[in-house]
């Protein structure tokens, strides 16, 4: 067991140094970062941002002299941001995950995994491990965005459900990692292991919507395996253990069917 840890944090070390030395890695940072500063912006400052919305109903009650009934703008500002930033990820992290195993059977590295003594657990989990720690240090600036909104609130907001919902946020990022590290453990190719988690996760987001056409049993079965649908009970402050058992089945799942690629490899050059 000491061995095996021992090897996931020799891999997770190397991968996650890679992210911090590529620049491709900080290109992605800074066009996420970008996307998420307007976000912020727009939603919470903009024309038809939470403080405009919420202006305009104060001025329409005063007007018609109706009482206008509280509104919790931080609650409705971090739903909202968090809502936009969990489909940003569909366009970041096929990026960031294409080339966990796509550059290695480039280089020709993949090999010497593939028939060295690391486990091939060993190795995706330590992958994992390393894009996933990267992602998390690029939200950290997006905690200090949100805690700036939510600290003139009155009363004040409770923090769990800020943390709730970037808690979430994480969940599903690692849980599309998970699943394109296991497509870039396919192809050599970086653009096409992006294209294809690009439309794997595409389709996870909106499976919700296929269930509701096919109905019935089927549909309220398939319902429960979208993404989309798990990650907003987790932003709306709601703790829910079936949303973390199903990130946890996806994550577990990526790691496995990689182990198994890699394995299919390893038995090729045998």
């Amino acid at each position: 067991m000491g061995i095996v840890l021992s090897n996931i944090i020799a891999i997770y070390r190397r991968e996650l140094q890679s992210y911090f030395i590529s620049p491709l890695a900080y290109a992605i940072a800074g066009v996420f970062w970008f996307i998420a500063g307007l976000f912020f912006v727009m939603i919470l400052l903009g024309p038809d941002g939470i403080l405009a919305a919420v202006a305009a109903i104060d001025v329409q009650g005063q007007q018609l002299g109706v009482p206008v009934p509280p509104i919790d703008v931080p609650y409705e500002f971090i739903r909202a941001f968090l809502d936009r930033m969990g489909w940003l990820l569909l366009f970041i992290l096929p990026i960031l995950s294409m080339g966990l195993y796509a550059e290695e059977r480039k280089r020709g590295t993949l090999e010497l995994l593939a028939t060295s003594p690391v486990t091939n657990w060993a190795v995706a989990i330590g992958k994992l491990l390393g894009v996933l720690t990267f992602f998390t240090t690029m939200i950290l600036p997006l905690l200090i965005f949100q805690a700036i909104a939510i600290s003139g609130s009155n009363p004040p907001m409770s923090p769990s459900i800020a943390l709730l919902g970037n808690f979430g946020l994480i969940l599903l990022a690692a849980a599309i990692l998970s699943l394109g590290m296991f497509i870039s453990s396919l192809t050599d190719s970086t653009i096409l292991s992006a294209v294809l988690t690009f439309a794997l996760v595409l389709l996870l987001l909106f499976v919700d919507l296929i269930a509701k056409g096919i109905g019935g049993p089927i549909g309220e079965t398939l319902g429960h395996f979208s993404l989309l649908k798990h990650y907003n009970t987790l932003i709306q402050g709601i703790f829910d253990t079936s949303a973390l058992v199903l990130f946890a089945t996806y994550i577990f799942l990526g790691i496995f069917l990689t182990a198994q690629s890699i394995d299919a490899l390893r038995f090729q050059r045998q």
